[in-house]
């Protein structure tokens, strides 16, 4: 036989690493085939767990966090949906879009939707549904040894009234849908949130991602750039300041609502020591931010956080939108979300 006219061989293709994912006890754990992952509680759709490839963890969970169920989760990502309380403030500030015209910073009037609902909402202590999941390649120009794998997840969850307590659903009488998505990789975790209103009559709401991030040492940080942005800061009596300070360093208990920055610019929290960059934070549709540290007394004060030191190595940038209320209209959908991008060197 003339082997110079045998047919090539048929080529097999082999299967790109796929990310995987795992769901038990209403958790849902995601890792990609370079290593990132990402876990889910599926009680708030709270994320518990956010790693870079080479296992460096970048939230910040209490040790005496309630996984259970049996409350809010104390550190990860708690989703604070439809509203975030602030104590009266001395002057009013206009809402962005009330239907109510101008309002006060604080609790909302007697009358108002969310008057009887815990301080953050009910999306932090409600059980969500596992929507499923969609992949895709890697954008980045870095990720070109692996370019034909799945280098990015998406993992979708829902709640909907049908999913609330009898009393919760008594307190927020409105026919709504979330979507919450959280999106695992390589260059970093996005997470967002989808609020639909599929009733006939309008609603108000605010939302938070409350991100705890997770430092190696609160006093050798910095955030910026927030210099010449008015806040809130809810330790002064919540009073109205303008941010003087070319980058913010924590020395003390901190809790300021920065308002109208632009998302597109990233909040950046950057080690004073080192001059790396540790987080970037960039945002869509969430034109608030709170900078938050609880620091000595009130770390102590709450039982669900723990150490008492954990103070130190933790620090809450939180892309919102909470100066005011936004109002969605009956039939129509509003989305806003964030991405963190850690430092290259975890």
């Amino acid at each position: 036989m003339d082997r110079s006219k045998k047919p090539a061989a048929i080529g097999v293709t082999a299967t790109p690493p796929q990310p995987t994912i795992s769901l038990a006890n209403n958790i849902v754990q995601a890792t990609l085939p370079t290593g990132e992952s990402v876990t889910v509680h599926l009680y708030g759709a709270t994320v518990t767990s956010w790693r870079t490839a080479n296992g460096a963890e970048q939230l910040w969970l209490s040790d005496a966090a309630a996984l259970d169920g049996s409350k809010p989760i104390r550190g990860g990502i708690p989703v604070v949906f439809p509203v975030r309380r602030l104590p009266p403030i001395l002057s009013s500030h206009p809402s962005r879009r009330s239907l109510a015209g101008p309002i006060v910073f604080g609790p909302p009037p007697p009358n108002h939707a969310t008057s009887s609902l815990p301080q953050h909402g009910f999306a932090r202590n409600s059980l969500w549904e596992f929507l499923g999941k969609s992949s895709s390649e890697s954008t980045s120009s870095s990720s070109s040894s692996t370019a034909a794998a799945d280098n990015a997840v998406k993992l979708d969850f829902g709640l909907s009234p049908s999913m609330l307590s009898p009393d919760t659903k008594s307190k927020w009488p409105y026919e709504f849908g979330l979507v919450y998505s959280v999106t695992l990789s390589r260059e970093g975790l996005g997470t967002s949130l989808q609020v639909r209103n599929q009733g006939g009559e309008n609603f108000e709401f605010q939302v938070l991602l409350h991100t705890y991030l997770a430092v190696e040492d609160i006093s050798k940080i910095q955030i910026s750039p927030l210099q010449g942005k008015s806040y809130v800061d809810k330790v002064r009596n919540a009073t109205e300041h303008t941010e003087s300070a070319a980058s913010i360093q924590i020395s003390a208990e901190t809790d300021r609502i920065y308002k109208d920055l632009d998302p597109s610019v990233p909040i950046v929290v950057t080690s004073s020591s080192s001059g790396t960059d540790l987080f970037s934070i960039t945002r869509e549709g969430l034109t608030d931010a709170v900078v938050w540290n609880p620091w000595i007394d009130k770390a102590r004060s709450m039982g669900d956080f723990s150490p008492d030191d954990g103070y130190k190595r933790m620090v809450c940038v939180e892309a919102g939108s909470v100066a005011g209320w936004t109002v969605l209209e009956a039939g129509e959908s509003w989305e806003g979300g964030q991405f963190i991008r850690p430092s290259s060197t975890s």
